[in-house]
C-alpha cells in the first residue's frame, strides 16, 4: 500500500523543476477556459434572457441543475478511468468536448437547444478538474501542494474575470453568441496543446515513499468510495465545501443580472468594474488561503477548517452590504469583501483530500469531493436563487432578485458550522496520532 502524505508530517526541502511549473501553468490555463465557458451563461444572462425570453428560474436551471447533473455524476466514472489510464489524455479529450459544446451554446436559438448544449458542457467539464488535481499532486511534493493547488485554483477567478471582461465587451459590441463561439474555438486549440506538450507523470512520484506504476493495481471504485465515506474528515470537508459553494455559485450565477437589472449597471461598466472585483478578490483569496495552509496546517491540521470558517464569518456583513445598497459603485466596494473571503475554502479542501489519500486513489477521491460539493453548490445554489426570485416576483416585481439574495445568508452559517466541525475532527485525529507515536 502506498504511503499517504500526512498533513501532520514534518516539512521537507524538496525542489520543484521548471517543467513542473510549466505543467501547472498549462493546467491552470485549461482551468481558466473551463470557467470561462462555464460562467459565460451567467455573465451574458441579460442579453440571453432578452433574446430567448427565459425566466430567472429557467436561467437558474441552466446554470445549476441541468449543468451539474452531468458535470458531477460523470466526474466519478471519468476519474475512475483516469486512475487507470493516461490522465493527460483524459483531460485533453474532456477539454475538446466541453469546447465543442460551448460552440453549440452560441448556435442555440431556443431554450431547449441551449439546455442541451449546457448539458454537453457539463459532460466535457466532468473530465477536467479531477485528473488535473492528481497530475499536479504527482509533480509537487506534499509540502508544496498547498501553493501549487492554490495557484491552479486561480483558474476560476481568472476565468470569471476574463469572462466578464471578454463576454460583456463582445456582447455589447456585437452579439452574445459570438462570445461562445470564440471561446469554444480557443478551447479546442488548448486541448490539442495539452495532448502534445504535457507529459503523464509517474503516480506517487513526489510522495515520501514513491509508488511505481507496477506496484499493484489501483484500488477498486467500491474500495475508494468506502474509504472516503468512512472517514469523517473527508465527508465533512466535502459537505462544508458544498455549503460554501451553495453561496458562491448562486452569487456568481446571478450577480451580473442583479447588477444590470436592479443596480443600473451597463455591460460596459460590468466589463471593467465587476471583472476587476472578480479578478482581484477571488485570486487573492485563493492564493492567500494556499499560503496559509502551507504555513499552519502542517503542525495544526485543524487550520483546514478554521481558515475557511473565519473567512466566511468575516464575509457576511460585506455580503449584506452588497445586496442592500442601491448605488452600484458602493455595491462594488462591498462585493470585494465576499469575493475575497468566500474562496478561502477551496484550496484547503482540495489540499486536505489530496494529502490524505494514497496516490492511486487521488483522482477518484478528488472527483468524489467535487461530486459532493458541486451537487450541493453548483446544482442547487443557482437553482435555489432563481426559483426564489421567480416566487417573489409577483409580490415584488422591482426587487425580487435582491430579496432572493438575502436568502443566501443562512447558508453562510451552515458552511461556517460545518467547517468548525471539520476543525474539531482534524484536531482530535491529530492528537490521537501524536499520542500513538509518543
Amino acid at each position: 500500500m502506498p504511503a499517504v502524505s500526512s498533513p501532520s508530517a514534518p516539512p521537507a526541502t524538496r525542489q520543484v523543476d521548471r517543467y513542473s511549473w510549466f505543467v501547472l501553468a498549462a493546467l491552470c490555463f485549461v482551468y481558466i477556459l473551463n470557467f470561462l465557458d462555464r460562467q459565460l451563461l451567467s455573465i451574458l444572462a441579460k442579453p440571453i434572457q432578452d433574446d430567448l425570453g427565459i425566466s430567472d428560474g429557467e436561467l437558474g436551471l441552466l446554470g445549476g441543475l441541468y449543468f451539474a447533473m452531468f458535470y458531477c455524476i460523470l466526474g466519478i466514472p471519468v476519474a475512475w478511468l483516469a486512475d487507470r489510464t493516461n490522465r493527460v489524455r483524459v483531460l485533453s479529450v474532456a477539454c475538446a468536448l466541453w469546447s465543442a459544446a460551448t460552440i453549440a451554446c452560441g448556435m442555440s436559438t431556443t431554450y431547449v437547444q441551449l439546455a442541451a448544449a449546457r448539458m454537453g458542457v457539463g459532460i466535457g467539464e466532468a473530465g477536467g478538474v479531477p485528473p488535473s488535481y492528481s497530475i499536479i499532486s504527482d509533480y509537487f511534493p506534499a509540502e508544496r501542494r498547498g501553493l501549487a493547488l492554490g495557484l491552479f485554483n486561480l483558474g476560476p477567478p481568472l476565468g470569471q474575470a476574463l469572462g466578464v471582461a471578454f463576454g460583456a465587451k463582445i456582447a455589447a459590441a456585437y452579439d452574445w453568441r459570438l462570445a461562445f463561439l470564440l471561446l469554444g474555438v480557443a478551447g479546442v486549440i488548448a486541448a490539442a496543446g495539452v495532448w502534445v506538450f504535457v507529459r503523464e507523470p509517474r503516480r506517487g512520484a513526489t510522495d515520501v515513499v514513491r509508488v511505481t506504476e507496477s506496484e499493484g493495481e489501483a484500488p477498486t471504485f467500491g474500495a475508494t468510495m468506502k474509504m472516503f465515506f468512512s472517514r469523517s474528515d473527508l465527508t465533512l470537508v466535502s459537505l462544508a465545501a458544498g455549503a460554501t459553494q451553495f453561496v458562491t455559485y448562486a452569487t456568481l450565477g446571478f450577480t451580473t443580472l442583479f447588477l444590470m437589472r436592479e443596480k443600473a449597471m451597463t455591460l460596459d461598466d460590468i466589463a471593467i468594474w465587476y471583472a476587476l472585483v472578480l479578478g482581484i478578490g477571488v485570486s487573492a483569496g485563493i492564493y492567500l488561503s494556499g499560503r496559509l495552509v502551507d504555513r499552519y496546517a502542517t503542525q495544526r491540521p485543524e487550520a483546514f477548517g478554521l481558515i475557511p470558517a473565519i473567512s466566511l464569518l468575516l464575509a457576511v456583513p460585506f455580503f449584506i452590504g452588497f445586496v442592500y445598497t442601491s448605488a452600484w459603485p458602493l455595491a462594488m466596494l462591498f462585493l470585494l469583501g465576499p469575493t475575497f473571503l468566500n474562496y478561502f475554502y477551496l484550496t484547503p479542501a482540495v489540499t486536505l483530500v489530496q494529502n490524505a489519500v494514497p496516490a492511486r486513489q487521488r483522482t477518484l477521491a478528488g472527483a468524489v469531493l467535487l461530486l459532493i460539493m458541486n451537487l450541493i453548490g453548483l446544482g442547487l445554489g443557482p437553482t435555489w436563487l432563481g426559483a426564489v426570485s421567480d416566487w417573489l416576483k409577483p409580490a415584488h416585481p422591482g426587487n425580487s432578485l435582491q430579496l432572493a439574495f438575502y436568502s443566501l445568508v443562512p447558508f453562510y452559517f451552515v458552511a461556517i458550522g460545518l467547517h468548525l466541525a471539520l476543525a474539531r475532527v482534524l484536531k482530535r485525529n491529530h492528537r490521537k496520532e501524536v499520542h500513538e507515536t509518543a
